[in-house]
């Protein structure tokens, strides 16, 4: 029997599952048993642990968003009016609510927030710009229109 791993600590085999998994997050477990050279059942049984531990968050499509009419990606810094927790906290509920939001990170440095705003075109993110300096607190908003997409990863790297 295959020593099983403790959360959060992950071992080849498991390594070679979350590589095939974020390659393919359709794989059967048929295929993926004979791509990490295991049985269908210790293929299935790791599978369930690491979604039991975490390290499997969930199983999501890929979208290509240029061709669902959102080509463009701008990057937002936001700055508050304070930094206080309640003032965090509510920028945070407001910026949940906006679909077009992929991405909000709380920052160190000049900025509080950066965003990853997806849009149409200029008029779809003034629309956007316009909901967010509406949101109470938000002090400065800062944008910068992506020219070119070089490099776009979804795949993390293991080991």
């Amino acid at each position: 029997m295959s020593k099983i791993p403790r959360k959060n600590q992950i071992d080849a085999i498991d390594q070679r599952i979350l590589s095939a998994l974020q390659k393919d997050g359709r794989l059967t477990y048929v295929q993926l048993a004979e791509q990490v050279k295991l049985s269908e059942s210790a293929c299935l049984r790791r599978v369930r642990l690491l979604e039991q531990n975490g390290i499997i968050d969930k199983y999501v499509m890929l979208i290509n968003q240029a061709a669902i009419g959102k080509p463009g990606n701008v990057f937002v810094r936001v700055t508050l009016e304070g930094q206080q927790q309640e003032k965090l906290q509510h920028f945070e509920t407001e910026i949940g609510q906006v679909k077009e939001v992929m991405e909000c990170y709380l920052m160190s440095g000049d900025s509080d927030f950066l965003l990853r705003v997806i849009v149409s075109d200029n008029d779809d993110y003034m629309r956007i710009h316009n909901r967010l300096t509406g949101i109470p607190g938000v002090l400065r908003v800062q944008s910068s229109f992506a020219l070119k997409t070089i490099l776009k990863k979804t795949e993390l790297p293991l080991g």
